[in-house]
């Protein structure tokens, strides 16, 4: 079996999550374990038993799901082990306090006072939707260890921009929970 390694990271390996993110990586992991797989193993089986697999449909595109699906288990398993779990909510002292770290929300204003409000989240929890931004980002790059009245320079793909931080906040950073995707094998088929 041929699996690629997942994508290094940088500092040193470390997978900063929030509790919400862990949680949910960890219920996508169970789920293909326990349900997804051995699914999908079956239908693999059942397709097999038919005969010649070069002309089964039913065979190549679920042995081709079950590589999918290890591949991806194989990436959970990783970034699971290399979890370092940081809650938002844990009080801080001192300048952790006040400046700007993984789990912070930030409400900053560009040169146009254009006011935006960003979390800074894992890479596994990024959700542009709701403003959840990677701390390996270059936004995030840009306004960490920074605090509120500071000044900085976003150096983006799309050009340089100052920022004015306005607010840190450590709180509850919500992420939706995990849920099973439609079309899945171990789904109930409607009748």
């Amino acid at each position: 079996m041929n699996i690629r390694a997942p994508r290094k990271e940088p500092a040193g390996g470390k997978n900063y999550i929030t509790p919400g993110g862990w949680q949910r990586l960890r219920d996508e992991h169970r789920f293909l374990l326990t349900r997804e797989r051995p699914a999908v193993t079956q239908v693999v089986s059942w397709a097999a038993s038919l005969g010649d697999r070069s002309e089964n449909a039913d065979y190549q595109y679920n042995k081709r799901r079950l590589r999918q699906i290890d591949r991806r288990i194989y990436i959970l398993t990783k970034r699971i082990d290399a979890a370092e779990i940081v809650d938002p909510e844990k009080p801080r002292a001192g300048r952790a306090a006040t400046q700007i770290f993984f789990g912070a929300t930030v409400r900053y204003a560009n040169a146009s006072s254009t006011e935006r409000v960003v979390c800074i989240v894992g890479r596994d929890e990024v959700d542009l939707d709701r403003n959840h931004i990677s701390w390996l980002s270059p936004l995030a790059r840009a306004l960490m260890k920074a605090g509120a009245g500071d000044r900085v320079m976003l150096h983006a793909p799309g050009g340089t921009e100052p920022l004015r931080i306005l607010e840190v906040s450590y709180q509850r950073i919500p992420v939706d929970p995990f849920t099973e995707p439609p079309g899945a094998e171990s789904a109930p088929k409607a009748r």
